[in-house]
């Protein structure tokens, strides 16, 4: 089997790896799916839903309830969602990771499954926003959402890097998933919701601290 090439770019999720909202968005999505009639507890939130894209939501919802939610059913609690994210945090040892990413010369960019303006909005509450600038990549971008590899895959061919020269860094099975389905290099950070088990994989590196990120992507803390 030929080596790996030599790393180029450091694919990024936002949600529960740049930014700590997983912990704030399961607790809201308890009361929506509450008032939408589906009684559910935080882990089966995290089994069904962490790191599937809204729309992915939606059929779910649609699916458990036998109904059809109107196309903006979902704006009735974006008010809720919004109020609850002003407490949004940085995910800890996040800066000294990109700062690390950035000293070696690597690319860094974002590529989630939720919106851009989700991902605009988290960015910018938490100050990292200009650390991407126009390397911000959402699954409005693409057809398939996480777990299949279309969004990466758009973002190597965008950045002009080879598949197997991406390192990609997620907290969901989901996302893990369509990093090996893309033939990049998998990052499972087992420090949010997702239990690191549930990471676990072929090509896929599971960590608990983002402290140890920089040496599993062989470059050192600044």
């Amino acid at each position: 089997m030929d080596p790996a090439p030599p790393l180029e770019l450091v694919i990024f999720d936002c949600d529960g790896v740049l930014v700590d909202s997983e912990r704030i968005a399961i607790r809201v999505d308890i009361e929506v799916l509450a008032e939408l009639g589906w009684s559910i507890t935080e882990d089966e939130v995290i089994e069904r839903f962490v790191g599937r894209s809204d729309e992915d939501m939606t059929r779910a919802i649609e699916e458990h309830l036998g109904i059809t939610l109107p196309t903006t059913w979902d704006e009735r609690f974006a008010p809720r969602y919004h109020e609850a994210m002003a407490a949004l945090t940085v995910v800890d040892g996040v800066p000294d990771v990109l700062a690390a990413v950035e000293s070696a010369g690597l690319l860094a960019c974002v590529a989630s499954n939720g919106s851009h303006a989700k991902i605009e909005r988290s960015l910018t509450l938490t100050g990292l926003h200009g650390r991407f600038a126009d390397r911000i990549f959402s699954v409005d971008d693409v057809t398939r959402a996480k777990p299949e590899p279309d969004l990466f895959l758009h973002v190597a061919a965008t950045m002009g890097v080879a598949p197997a020269a991406c390192a990609v860094v997620e907290d969901s099975r989901y996302g893990v998933a369509a990093a090996r389905a893309a033939g990049m290099r998998a990052f499972g950070f087992g420090g949010g919701v997702t239990p690191g088990s549930w990471l676990e994989g072929p090509g896929t590196v599971v960590f608990h601290d983002m402290g140890q990120l920089p040496g599993l992507l062989g470059v050192a803390l600044t």
